[in-house]
């Protein structure tokens, strides 16, 4: 479907983790039982991701994990929710804050939520003009017209009034999931007369706004996703090149100085010849964590997969942020999120300070002098 690259990145990321704890002697509690990993395709559909649940947990499946988009990961909880056999459910990469907030206790999220990250994106950026004394006063923000895109602008929004950003949001401009042009709307945008950009996109739409931007020769001193998909993904420098460059994202990454992160980073590279991103880390983290309470429930039974996820504390991980630790709602207490930027056609980190691997260019070069 429309989320079919991503969709194969989360596979891969989930499959290294696979291959990785049955390398290491698979679930020792349980005599070295081996995972399998079970694909399901939802096709960005919510009735094909409810009847892809169904199919797995007839199937016999023990576990599920997924799914990258929240419409359809709602989709896949209220099948849990209904079912007279539920079974556990990681949310490996998911953020709408909502979906732990069903009382469904079968649910975990290792990812990030939009609240996380929408108060992570603001402060990231307000440490950007502080640091430069160069401050942007005036973003245009354009937001995708689904569950993720509508979550990430209210809670981007909400932490804007919060911290008091020293800019305001003159408009923000919504446009439809799959659509092929952004001409209208970037034109909206370029009559505004922002100073920033800011884009809750996915990866097709992020690729035509900077496409559109640099037509339409806008003229800002950032680009900036924060809370976005569309921004870092490989497809996104392949198909922009220079044009590529610069762009920000503020996403749960990777953590670029963890020497565990480096290691699986250089294993996913060397084996799938892509980057190591949000959605191939998180989706491996999330396999890790369910390795993990499975070593300490030392059954497959749903309920004492929960009780064992309520002792979580992982230390040592691939992802941003801290200890991995469940709240009661299901989420990880430990999640946050970095600011990358495209540079030399790779995603670096420059936020926060202390894992990051570049400084930050910006203001950035404008689009149509890149040569």
């Amino acid at each position: 479907g429309l989320l079919a690259v991503v969709g194969k990145t989360t596979r891969q990321g989930n499959q290294l983790a696979v291959d990785h704890v049955n390398a290491e002697g698979g679930i020792k509690s349980m005599g070295g039982a081996k995972l399998a990993l079970v694909p399901g395709d939802h096709q960005y559909k919510p009735e094909v991701a409810r009847a892809e649940t169904e199919r797995l947990m007839r199937e016999g499946c023990h576990v599920l994990i997924g799914a990258f988009d929240s419409g359809n990961i709602n989709a896949m909880i209220q099948v849990i929710k209904q079912s007279s056999k539920p079974i556990p459910f990681v949310i490996d990469i998911g953020s709408a804050d909502q979906l732990t907030q069903q009382g469904v206790k079968y649910v975990f999220r290792v990812f990030t939520t939009n609240s996380t990250m929408g108060r992570r994106g603001i402060e990231y950026l307000m440490e950007l003009f502080k640091s430069s004394g160069n401050p942007c006063k005036r973003a245009v923000m354009f937001q995708v017209s689904d569950l993720f895109g509508q979550v990430g602008r209210e809670r981007t929004m909400e932490w804007h009034k919060k911290l008091n950003a020293p800019f305001e949001v003159a408009e923000i401009i919504t446009y439809p999931a799959g659509t092929q042009d952004l001409s209208t709307e970037v034109a909206k945008a370029k009559a505004s007369k922002p100073d920033l950009i800011l884009a809750i996109t996915r990866p097709n739409d992020a690729i035509l706004l900077i496409q559109e931007a640099y037509k339409q020769r806008v003229d800002v001193k950032a680009i900036v996703g924060p809370g976005n998909p569309g921004f870092y993904q490989p497809t996104f420098m392949r198909a922009l090149g220079k044009l590529s460059e610069h762009t920000m994202a503020n996403a749960p990454w990777w953590n670029p100085k963890s020497p565990l992160g480096q290691k699986v980073a250089a294993d996913y590279e060397k084996r799938f010849g892509d980057p190591f991103t949000t959605e191939s880390a998180w989706s491996y983290q999330g396999v890790r964590v369910i390795a993990d309470i499975l070593e300490r429930a030392g059954t497959v039974d749903p309920d004492k997969f929960v009780e064992a996820a309520r002792k979580t504390n992982i230390k040592d991980h691939v992802v941003s942020g801290g200890p991995i630790q469940f709240d009661e709602t299901g989420d990880n207490v430990g999640a946050s999120s970095s600011m990358v930027q495209i540079r030399d056609l790779r995603p670096k980190v420059i936020f926060p300070r202390d894992v990051a691997e570049v400084q930050p260019v910006y203001p950035i070069p404008n689009l149509w002098e890149r040569g």
